[in-house]
């Protein structure tokens, strides 16, 4: 007696069928890693993105900061006049221009202008047409240095707790 197998349609055998479901099985499995791995790296593309948007919004109040306090270190233990304050009174006036449009750095911005703006203030008059200075001419002069002098350091220290606040939101 013979026996006969009949297979289901011609070339197709167990085998065939069972690799044919576990290839097909296998590539569903790795078309959905893939998609779960594009999901995750597109979300990474996308906070990245944000993150150098808001950094780019910090360049320039960085760049005023930095070049406020390279004039301010200038003008350090120098006694100075209302002409030599001009740089820090144009970098003083455009930080003033965006301190309220800055958010979390408006504080801080802030105090920094209004830094600028004590220092400023503490120009010396210019020198009369006078040859000889009085003592008590001299010492006003040397006082008015000196509360020139702390102007300065406050201002310099405002300066640098922006700069901080800078850094911590680009890294933050």
């Amino acid at each position: 007696m013979m026996t006969s197998t009949t297979t289901l349609a011609i070339g197709t055998s167990a085998g065939t069928l069972v690799l044919t479901a576990v290839s097909a099985l296998v590539t569903g499995v790795l078309a959905t890693y893939t998609l779960l791995h594009h999901r995750q790296v597109f979300a990474w593309m996308r906070k990245v993105r944000a993150r150098d948007e808001a950094n780019a919004e910090l360049d320039r109040p960085a760049e005023w900061l930095a070049d406020l306090y390279r004039a301010q270190c200038g003008l350090a233990l120098k006694p100075c006049r209302a002409d030599d304050f001009e740089e820090i009174s144009r970098t003083g006036n455009m930080i003033r221009g965006i301190a309220d449009h800055m958010g979390p750095l408006r504080p801080e911005l802030t105090a920094v202008v209004e830094r600028v703006d004590a220092y400023v203030a503490t120009a010396l008059p210019e020198p009369g047409p006078a040859a000889r200075v009085t003592v008590a001419e001299h010492r006003a002069q040397l006082v008015g240095a000196m509360r020139q002098e702390a102007a300065r350091g406050e201002l310099a220290r405002a300066v640098i707790a922006a700069e901080q606040r800078i850094t911590a939101q680009r890294h933050g």
